[in-house]
Parts: structure tokens; C-alpha cells; sequence
């Protein structure tokens, strides 16, 4: 692990537990603040409303899913899951806090612009942590690796054998794309 990754993941983690700690200390306030964004989440997953009907337990959740994973990008253990589990919950506080925010003097929208502004700042930041392999190839360099030296290997093969390694390679490939996202 590079030095920038041992500073930086702390760094941008240490946000995110105390996010988190806020979140499970108050979660019996900030549940009115959670209600209208779980009733559109319901709105558009009818089969969520049993999950969505209890703002106070979502909230206590949503807050110890920020701390566990936050603790976890923080040590570098599975960083890109708990990466992408932080985008989850902050993108979720960030719509929370945002519609709950008073805006009733100039003064109001701007620390609510700039509290928006922080929060996007952070959302990008656990997104390139999610993306980031450490210097290990990802899962769709691996496929193509495969799929290039199996190429390699099948110079010999029929023509029969041949078109069927083609169609797994474009099989292996589309796969590989899916999981990944490209």
C-alpha cells in the first residue's frame, strides 16, 4: 500500500465514523428528517415498506453501516466495498440532511449549499476509493488476460473449436464488462 493510501483512506474515513456515531446517538431525532426520502423509496419498491416503515431503526443502520464500513476503508480491508456502502449512506444522509435543512435566511441556504457542497466532496471521494485496485489488476483485466492467452493457446485448434473459443471469449468478456460496470 502506497503512503498516499495510508493517509488518505484514514483521512477520508474518519468523516464518516463520526457521521456514523452522530447518526446512531440521534437516531430518534433525525427520524422525522428520514420520513419523506423512505416514503419515496417506498414509492418507487413497494415490497420495501415493512423496512421503511421504522425511520428510527433505518437511521440507527444507516449509522452503524457508516461506521463499520468507514472503520474497514479506514484499516484497507475490502476498501472498495465499504467504499461503495459509503456512497450508499451518505448519499442518502446527503438527501436527508439537505431537505431538512432550514433555508430561511441567506445565511441558512448558505451553510446548507456549502454542507451540500461537503458531502458531494465526500461522495466523490469514497467513488475513486471504490474504484481504486491497489495496484492489483481488477476482475475485467483478469478476463481479458484469460481470454488473451487463451486466444494464444488455440492457434492450433479447428475451425469448429475455434468459433466456440471465440463465442466464450465474448461470453467471458460481456461477463466481465457486466460485473464491472464498463
Amino acid at each position: 500500500m502506497t503512503l498516499v493510501r495510508v493517509l488518505a483512506r484514514p483521512l477520508i474515513a474518519s468523516s464518516f465514523v463520526f457521521s456514523g456515531v452522530e447518526r446512531l446517538r440521534t437516531a430518534g431525532a433525525t427520524a422525522p428528517q428520514l420520513k419523506p426520502v423512505l416514503a419515496g423509496v417506498t414509492k418507487v419498491v413497494p415490497s420495501a415498506a415493512a423496512v421503511t416503515g421504522n425511520e428510527k431503526l433505518v437511521g440507527q443502520v444507516l449509522g452503524a453501516t457508516q461506521i463499520g464500513a468507514a472503520l474497514l476503508l479506514g484499516i484497507g480491508r475490502f476498501s472498495r466495498f465499504s467504499a461503495l456502502l459509503l456512497t450508499v449512506t451518505t448519499t442518502v444522509n446527503t438527501l436527508v440532511d439537505y431537505r431538512s435543512a432550514d433555508s430561511a435566511t441567506p445565511e441558512d441556504k448558505k451553510a446548507r449549499r456549502s454542507q451540500l457542497l461537503k458531502n458531494l466532496s465526500l461522495i466523490g471521494a469514497v467513488l475513486l476509493a471504490s474504484v481504486d485496485t491497489n495496484g492489483r489488476p481488477g476482475v475485467a483485466w483478469r478476463a481479458g488476460h484469460l481470454a488473451t492467452g487463451a486466444r494464444k493457446n488455440a492457434v492450433g485448434l479447428g475451425k469448429d473449436a475455434r468459433k466456440q473459443l471465440q463465442k466464450a471469449d465474448k461470453a467471458v468478456r460481456k461477463t466481465a464488462s457486466d460485473v464491472v460496470g464498463s
